[in-house]
């Protein structure tokens, strides 16, 4: 199935066109949502991202870093890519330096300020943030990007409103620490989600929000004739919701969520980053989930060190 092409980078993107306001004959319904040990999704998930399968990689092109037209050819690789599967993947002889990593994220569309008060160690120009593996696992959310936690797959900042959530997650490969098979980042196309949900399922998402986001968009919502997902695996954390719709019972949004989990899960077809030096890779908000796996159990001799820009 051809996937619908993604905006050009540096295009403005179109207003969703699936948004929903109370009217005379809508309710406002209040819940909350917490996974149980029972759920589907709780087994993938540990399978999926506790290094039990082995995934398929993205194909990468290879870009020289010094071309005879220098950042301009990178420039038409990345967008090409982009507008095609919404992913770009490519693999450089040797990581970019500082300027030419920005000047990308600059011809994509503007950095996202890196504000979290947690990161701000890891943080070069306020917005180039440098993953590091440094942690052992730990339950401190702000910190397991930097420790060898998995993490749950995620929309980017779901929860902020459309105009502050990122277009493009720009990830390149400094570094890939002692084991390529551990600490992948897994890929998991949004239509392909969406093409295992019954159409009253992404009914019910569509009118449905984080409840203490309220400039959040729907957790699923129509944009170019795609779905597109604002959403993150909270674990087993609560997920206070709203749904705002004919009168429908809580139990049945919740279903409508576990459907979302178990869809995001499924075996196929994820794919997994194995990080090597020199590897960029650029993801469009609106066509991936993204997470990733467990780090080795044994602290690494030598740490992975990714960069990361979000761009809008």
């Amino acid at each position: 199935m051809k996937q619908p092409a993604p905006a050009r980078p540096g295009a403005q993107s179109l207003p969703p066109s699936h948004g929903v306001g109370p009217t005379t004959r809508e309710a406002v319904t209040h819940g909350s949502f917490r996974a149980s040990p029972s759920d589907p999704h709780v087994a993938a998930r540990e399978v999926l991202l506790g290094n039990g399968r082995r995934l398929p990689g993205p194909n990468a092109s290879h870009t020289p870093n010094d071309g005879p037209a220098g950042g301009d050819a990178l420039h038409r690789e990345v967008t090409e890519q982009l507008w095609q599967r919404g992913l770009a993947a490519v693999q450089l002889d040797e990581p970019l330096p500082h300027d030419r990593f920005v000047a990308l994220g600059g011809f994509l569309g503007t950095a996202v300020p890196e504000t979290d008060p947690a990161v701000q160690p890891y943080v070069e120009d306020g917005i180039v943030l440098n993953l590091r593996s440094e942690h052992a696992p730990t339950p401190d959310v702000s910190l397991q990007p930097f420790a060898r936690n998995s993490l749950s797959l995620h929309s980017e900042s779901s929860g902020a409103a459309l105009a502050e959530q990122p277009r493009y997650i720009v990830l390149m490969c400094v570094a890939p620490g002692d084991d390529p098979e551990h600490a992948m980042t897994v890929l998991v196309p949004m239509r392909e989600v969406a093409r295992r949900l019954a159409p009253h399922t992404l009914e019910l998402l569509s009118r449905t929000r984080y409840r203490d986001r309220p400039k959040a968009p729907p957790v699923a919502r129509r944009v170019d004739g795609h779905w597109v997902f604002s959403f993150r695996d909270f674990l087993d954390q609560e997920l206070q919701w709203t749904h705002t719709g004919p009168h429908t019972d809580g139990e049945a949004v919740n279903g409508a969520l576990r459907e979302l989990l178990a869809a995001m899960y499924e075996p196929e077809p994820a794919a997994g980053v194995r990080w090597r030096r020199g590897l960029l890779v650029v993801i469009d908000n609106t066509y991936y989930f993204h997470g990733r796996t467990a780090g080795a159990t044994a602290p690494p001799r030598s740490r992975r060190h990714l960069q990361r820009l979000r761009i809008r």
